[in-house]
């Protein structure tokens, strides 16, 4: 088919946005059977496969069951193949209304707690998500055009579906519990495997569709809920990014700082620029100072350099850290690094200056002393030497005029 190449490339994105999808058969017992791995009951499974096996060509199908759970289909051409998308939610959906709800259908305990499963690994799609942009091109890309075909909403025109947890068995409510926890650990390790690499884009895609909801409520309390929820995740980060090659230096002052804000939270809204503040600061600890690819003297000599640019970085007392010879580690650090020990410490040095002098009103003198170098006309030398202009006339650049 002439959109193969684009289905597949829609699927790996949906996959990645953490919204399931699933290529169904045209026949109506597979097509009751593939469904009933994904959704709740046979009686909803049987109520979507007799809507799927009557959609017509050129119209997307939306869906939404009685919990706010949400599901997008269509008949794709040539192959007679149905492409089935959900669920997800459009908005966030709190725990007492999702308790109400589960009441209001009369469901039992156990009932509610699948539903919380369900919504914990359902991800947030706003109106305006980019996911539905990509819908809509894939709609053209099919039928040839943006007036070629129609999207339909059943719940406006038709009845709505019945209770996502009908009437089944307790051997249904555990591989149901079991396959979300699954998706939800998938997806953490996704996040923390992205951390690892420094992905930073690939961690903002994961986070575009995480709601309140995928924290799993163990205690009353919704904000001692998130807040160990966050600790976990630290923790997690913290692993992942020593993973990538971070040293502990660096990372205990980021985790320190995140524990502390961890602690300060107050509100549920909090949570997500929270979440996502630590895993943009793990992913640029790990561009910034991954280490892997040294040699453990090395990386300790980075590390050092790096946080007490201003002590005694002579070689000979950096070897001695290693216990080393000073000879060798020169040599071993150029062969690693490409540049010398004492040219490193140097560039550290300047970039440190940098940041000192268009953070701060410091004078030059004093700075060159916070690097390390007392004298402030090497300090000057070295930093135009560097960086191409004096230290005043680089401030001076930066003033607006």
């Amino acid at each position: 088919m002439h959109y193969e190449e684009q289905l597949k490339f829609l699927i790996d994105t949906l996959r990645k946005c953490r919204i399931r999808t699933l290529l169904l058969p045209a026949t109506s017992t597979a097509l009751n059977h593939s469904l009933r791995q994904v959704l709740l009951s046979a009686e909803t499974a049987a109520f979507y496969a007799e809507h799927l096996n009557s959609a017509q060509s050129r119209t997307i199908y939306r869906l939404a069951d009685p919990f706010s759970l949400h599901y997008v289909f269509l008949r794709l051409p040539a192959d007679d193949r149905l492409l089935f998308i959900g669920p997800y939610l459009t908005e966030e959906i709190p725990q007492e209304e999702i308790l109400e709800k589960a009441e209001k259908a009369g469901l039992s305990p156990q009932q509610s707690r699948q539903m919380e499963n369900v919504y914990r690994s359902a991800p947030v799609l706003g109106s305006y998500h980019a996911v539905f942009a990509m819908l809509d091109s894939f709609g053209e890309l099919l039928w040839g055009g943006e007036n070629t075909f129609t999207v339909v909403d059943i719940n406006r025109e038709q009845n709505a579906p019945p209770s996502p947890l009908a009437a089944h068995s307790d051997s249904d409510d555990t591989l149901q519990n079991m396959a979300m926890l699954e998706m939800r650990y998938a997806y953490e390790n996704e996040l923390i495997q992205a951390v690892s690499q420094g992905l930073t884009h690939k961690a903002e895609m994961l986070l575009s569709g995480f709601s309140q909801a995928a924290f799993e409520q163990r205690l009353t309390d919704p904000i001692r809920n998130l807040k160990n929820y966050c600790i976990i995740m630290n923790t997690l980060l913290r692993k992942a990014a020593e993973q990538g090659g971070v040293h502990p230096l660096y990372l205990d002052r980021t985790s320190t700082d995140f524990a502390r804000r961890i602690e300060l939270v107050s509100a549920a809204n909090d949570t997500r620029e929270l979440m996502n503040d630590m895993f943009h600061s793990y992913c640029r600890l790990v561009k910034t100072h991954s280490l892997r690819q040294y040699s453990p003297p090395v990386q300790k000599i980075i590390a050092l350099i790096d946080t007490d640019p201003a002590g005694d970085l002579s070689l000979r007392s950096l070897a001695k850290t290693q216990g080393l010879n000073a000879s060798y580690l020169s040599s071993l650090f150029r062969r690693e690094t490409g540049e010398t020990v004492t040219g490193h410490i140097n560039r550290k040095r300047i970039q440190l200056a940098m940041r000192l002098l268009s953070s701060t009103r410091l004078q030059i003198q004093t700075i060159a002393q916070h690097c390390g170098i007392p004298d402030v006309n090497y300090f000057s030398k070295l930093f135009k030497k560097i960086t191409g202009k004096a230290p005043k006339e680089y401030r001076q650049s930066l003033t607006p005029k």
